[in-house]
């Protein structure tokens, strides 16, 4: 445990600054070296039971525990700080947008995270207000896994508002992560040195809603950096929310519309039994006896059953997921 109690004190003391762990540690060669040589670096021991006291394990890069996709990407955390389980299944893909989402993005984040969690596939995010905060909630929905990726110190859950969200995570068996060592200073360009662990968690990374100038559009860059794939939701051409995402289509992101489209991209195909269905909820049912009659549109299963628009698109999706319906220029029949 030496090297993390070393590093801590050495991040508490360097404010975390990248560049400055970087040069120290290649300078002095350890990290119990850099705080020995580091000004006014507090007491490791002491620095270090603050993080036992909250349940808080900090990981190094060298750690068998550490991810090893993290691992790979340029400029790596030194460490990072984890707070619940951080274990999960591979691929993971995660999901982001704009704070400012609307009704429509909010949704079509929140189906598209269940529907993958279903399909086992882990979600990952920025614990951010918006499409952020419906990706979680999307997966914690369909009992998956979800990991929150934070600007701010695991003593600082940001934005408050999500705080509850940040603790029902925890209760899922999903995980809260940092680079930052507790009580360091908020500063905007924490949220940009944040994305390139997001999009790091993953093997792709879904963009929904994203306007012309937006942390999504950062995250997309070093996702390329990193050679993960960058899934796309395409949008109105005269919505604001929508400029960077289809500029993002433009230059070669993968356009979907569908989760199955990433799932097949993937090679993630969900097995529906040997023939029998999965248990289905009365709701599910009524759209599964609406589609036995051959291949129908939205509108007329709009017609036949009680579903809203918006509750009709998830199960829809739920239900190509689980393999029971599926959909061919925009019509829906029994798979």
């Amino acid at each position: 445990m030496g090297d993390e109690k070393y590093y801590n004190a050495a991040a508490v003391a360097l404010r975390s600054s990248y560049a400055k762990l970087s040069r120290s540690l290649e300078k002095y060669g350890s990290w119990k070296s850099v705080w020995e040589n580091t000004k006014n670096a507090p007491d490791p021991d002491k620095e270090y039971a603050k993080l036992a006291k909250l349940g808080i394990k900090l990981l190094l890069k060298e750690d068998d525990a550490y991810p090893a996709l993290l691992r790979e990407i340029p400029l790596p955390p030194f460490g990072i700080y984890v707070l619940g389980n951080l274990e999960h299944a591979d691929p993971a893909v995660a999901i982001i947008g704009t704070r400012a989402a609307t009704p429509q993005g909010k949704s079509t984040a929140k189906i598209f995270a269940s529907a993958l969690a279903q399909a086992g596939i882990p979600i990952i995010s920025g614990l951010a207000l918006g499409i952020d905060a419906e990706a979680h909630r999307g997966a914690l929905d369909a009992g998956g896994k979800t990991i929150a990726v934070l600007g701010t110190p695991l003593d600082n859950f940001y934005p408050k508002q999500n705080e509850r969200l940040a603790e029902e995570i925890l209760k899922n068996d999903g995980a809260i992560i940092s680079e930052f060592p507790l009580g360091h200073a908020y500063h905007p360009s924490n949220f940009l040195a944040r994305n390139r662990i997001v999009s790091g968690l993953s093997r792709g990374v879904l963009i929904v809603e994203a306007p012309e100038r937006s942390g999504s559009l950062a995250t997309a860059r070093f996702a390329i950096e990193q050679n993960r794939d960058i899934f796309v939701i395409p949008g109105n051409i005269n919505l604001h929310n929508y400029k960077g995402s289809n500029s993002l289509i433009k230059s070669g992101a993968m356009l979907v519309t569908q989760p199955e489209d990433i799932l097949e991209f993937l090679n993630i195909i969900p097995d529906a039994g040997e023939g029998n269905l999965p248990e289905l909820t009365e709701e599910e049912q009524s759209i599964v006896e609406a589609i036995k009659s051959g291949p129908i549109s939205i509108e007329q299963i709009l017609n036949v059953t009680d579903s809203e628009i918006i509750k009709l698109n998830q199960l829809l999706a739920l239900l190509t997921i689980k393999g029971i319906i599926k959909e061919l220029n925009g019509k829906y029949s029994i798979h």
